[in-house]
């Protein structure tokens, strides 16, 4: 692979170095899972802002980046390759998790420990989510619905850090989640339409309507703002339509940065809501 002739090998020496070459080691090409990442935190920061949140966020944040680094050291392992960019892939770890565990320690030196407790919770579906994602080829509906559920419990460690009830700040959890697991289904299923496929749009529909009459139930217990139930029934209806012989046929980045809305739109209603 990285023999050969001597353009081949001059392809080599310009791929081991510049900025680019680090860049891609920790942003992948795919960033489908960055408005999963950004909801939580932009959630928890707007709602229970504080330095420790800030710190905790960041830490999030950079753990985030180790997937992609890891996966290439993992594929590079299997293959037993030990090239340029595994070395370089290796060297970003240790700095991800440097920097990772340094904001971890500086937001339990401000807020206490009290706030790990959400982050116990995410355990499990956080390491669901890796088994899938850095054993299983493609894109597996495995690691689709834990991931949003694992990062989702950011909100909530950033709720209690600003000393919310942990009943209070799992129901910021619980509104990612309801948000995240129906659009996982959807999105599968757009895709699968617009391709020519004939995918089951039961679920996903099904889902919608549950996260809906879930919403509406927190709500009628005071623990979510009545201004949440706009977000879902919107979810609703973008999926009633997108998954309808009248839909129009996009882009798949196209269906993402409406995802990405769709997110920021549930993020803005909740943090409204709770100021009102």
């Amino acid at each position: 692979m990285y023999g050969g002739d001597a353009k081949g090998r001059t392809g080599s020496r310009r791929q081991a170095g510049g900025w680019k070459a680090w860049r891609s080691l920790v942003i992948p090409a795919e960033h489908g899972g960055w408005g999963f990442l950004l909801e939580p935190l932009l959630l928890g920061l707007l709602v229970a802002p504080s330095w420790a949140a800030f710190l905790l966020g960041l830490s999030t944040f950079t753990a985030f980046l180790l997937r992609h680094p890891l996966k290439l050291v993992l594929v590079d392992r299997r293959r037993r390759l030990d090239s340029p960019r595994t070395q370089r892939a290796r060297a970003v770890i240790i700095a991800l998790v440097a920097i990772s565990g340094a904001c971890f320690l500086g937001a339990v030196w401000l807020a206490g420990l009290a706030f790990v407790f959400p982050f116990v919770l995410a355990i499990p579906f956080g390491a669901v989510y890796l088994y899938y994602d850095l054993t299983k080829p493609g894109r597996t509906l495995q690691a689709e619905l834990t991931g949003p559920l694992s990062l989702a419990f950011g909100a909530s460690s950033m709720a209690i850090m600003d000393g919310w009830a942990l009943l209070t700040s799992l129901a910021l959890w619980a509104a990612l989640g309801l948000r995240s697991v129906p659009s996982v289904l959807y999105v599968r299923a757009r895709i699968r339409l617009d391709r020519g496929r004939n995918p089951n749009i039961y679920w996903p529909i099904v889902t919608h309507v549950l996260a809906l009459v879930a919403a509406g139930a927190l709500i009628s217990v005071g623990l979510l703002p009545a201004l949440a139930i706009v977000s879902y029934t919107v979810l609703l209806a973008r999926a009633l339509w997108f998954l309808s012989p009248q839909r129009p046929i996009v882009q798949i980045k196209t269906i993402g940065f409406v995802e990405l809305a769709m997110g920021l739109f549930l993020v803005a209603t909740l943090a409204i809501g709770y100021t009102l």
